[in-house]
């Protein structure tokens, strides 16, 4: 089976973050001096999985919208990652380990510390699917469908980066320490 395809989901407007006091989108946002979004591509990357950015001008009308929009635009991959663009600090690994268990499994949730995270991945059998999702209902019902009839596979990781996103000012300061305490840990 070939590499499923991450699709990086960049269309939400941030209205939180710019409430909260952010002077620019969230995903622009400075963390460690480079934005909130590079640090999402860099660890794709790192992974050596193909990407797409969901990023259409105007944005879109939510999360079904924008997976919906990704699965179109790349209608031959094998499966996808569905990884919101504002999880800065995910590890590549973890993305590796998600991809990895749509061998095992039709559907990938990735845990930490008991609560479900990102990417959740899907194989090309869910296409369809996630083709007809609109508005702001992202790809839960799929899942809990797909659950029931055991076909997902639950991975268990230890990186915060999967759960930890990025809606406020307050968020990208955590986030800012959330990395001082990582990279300062001994391998």
């Amino acid at each position: 089976m070939s590499s499923p395809v991450v699709l990086i989901l960049a269309a939400g407007r941030g209205e939180r973050f710019l409430a909260s006091g952010g002077k620019t989108h969230k995903l622009e946002a400075l963390l460690g001096g480079q934005t909130v979004l590079a640090h999402v591509i860099q660890a794709v990357e790192a992974a050596h999985l193909p990407w797409h950015l969901v990023r259409p001008e105007g944005g879109t009308c939510g999360m079904g919208e924008s997976i919906s929009l990704g699965v179109q635009a790349t209608a031959e991959a094998s499966g996808w990652l569905i990884l919101p663009a504002d999880l800065p600090l995910i590890q590549p690994a973890s993305l590796l380990s998600v991809a990895e268990g749509l061998r095992e499994k039709g559907v990938v949730v990735p845990y930490y510390q008991q609560q479900a995270g990102h990417p959740v991945g899907f194989r090309r059998a869910y296409g369809e699917a996630l083709l007809a999702l609109k508005g702001d209902v992202g790809a839960k019902e799929i899942v809990m469908d797909a659950r029931r009839r055991g076909d997902v596979g639950d991975v268990w990781l230890s990186d915060i980066g999967i759960t930890y996103d990025i809606d406020t000012l307050a968020d990208l300061r955590t986030a800012q320490e959330i990395r001082y305490v990582i990279s300062s840990v001994p391998d």
